[in-house]
């Protein structure tokens, strides 16, 4: 496999990487590996064997994996993945399993597909990306160990205390939904991760991305939200609205998102755009 490279987040699976280091020792002979230090580091890696690589594994979670695709984006290099984060969304949707034989056979097979991707002010994001209530639950969610149980605690929490975003739309079309929400999503796949399905529509290959406006519900209504996320039954009500968008520009008061998981400062006004077929990945 010296066209393969893989990069290790090991920061990830609660920073324990080991055992699936010494597993791909034992099934890849002399595997060309880097355990990533930073963000410019695993840039660097991929910029040194670019030329040599066909494949690039990311091990991590969704934003491992963006920062791996980052890199890949509109090239024939192919994408593949070994899920280690917390919530797996991406691999999830990709069908990347914690199965190493199974990641070989692929890689061997070497069978790849194009997908969509987005940027959100130019920044990449592959899975799904948002502002508002989710925005601030993962700034609040990287202060802690991570893990589902640290998810559910810090979404509850925000949840009671959280105002409303303001979200001012600049396309005619669009101005009749200006207002006030819980959250807004921009979904590229169906998943935040952990089959929790924002996006139950969404699809990867169609050029678009499906915008959630969630407004702010009562306590009894929360139960059925859950329910229907977890079953792939959201849909539009008087709570949540899709849109499905190539690309769209608006201005919201708050500058915290998220972008595939990972805690960033937007300003606004934001640009969404949909890059059709620019990420190469493994089937």
């Amino acid at each position: 496999m010296e066209k393969v490279a893989f990069i290790i987040n090991p920061f990830s699976a609660k920073k324990n990487y080991q055992p699936f280091l010494n597993e791909l020792k034992t099934k890849v002979d002399n595997p060309l590996y880097y355990v990533s230090e930073s963000i410019p580091g695993t840039d660097e890696f991929i910029r040194t064997h670019f030329d040599q690589v066909d494949v690039f594994v990311a091990i991590g979670g969704d934003g491992t994996i963006s920062t791996v695709a980052k890199n890949l984006i509109l090239t024939d290099k192919i994408l593949a993945i070994f899920p280690a984060g917390s919530g797996n969304g991406f691999s999830n949707e990709t069908r990347f399993s914690k199965n190493l034989d199974e990641l070989l056979e692929k890689i061997k097979a070497k069978k790849s597909r194009k997908i969509d991707t987005f940027t959100v002010n130019g920044r990449l994001s592959i899975n799904v990306s948002g502002t508002g209530f989710d925005g601030k639950v993962v700034k609040e969610f990287e202060k802690t160990s991570r893990g589902f149980k640290n998810y559910i605690k810090v979404s509850l929490k925000t949840f009671f205390n959280y105002k409303p975003i303001k979200v001012k739309f600049f396309e005619e079309q669009y101005k009749q939904y200006n207002g006030r929400y819980l959250m807004l999503n921009v979904a590229n796949t169906r998943q935040f991760g952990n089959n929790a399905y924002i996006a139950p529509k969404a699809s990867k290959s169609d050029g678009l991305v499906d915008m959630v406006l969630v407004k702010k519900f009562p306590l009894t209504y929360s139960a059925l939200f859950a329910f229907r996320m977890f079953t792939k039954r959201l849909k539009d009500d008087e709570y949540v609205t899709y849109l499905p968008v190539s690309e769209i520009s608006f201005e919201v008061n708050t500058k915290n998102w998220h972008l595939d998981g990972e805690f960033n400062k937007i300003e606004s006004p934001v640009h969404v755009k949909v890059q059709p077929s620019s990420l190469n990945i493994l089937v």
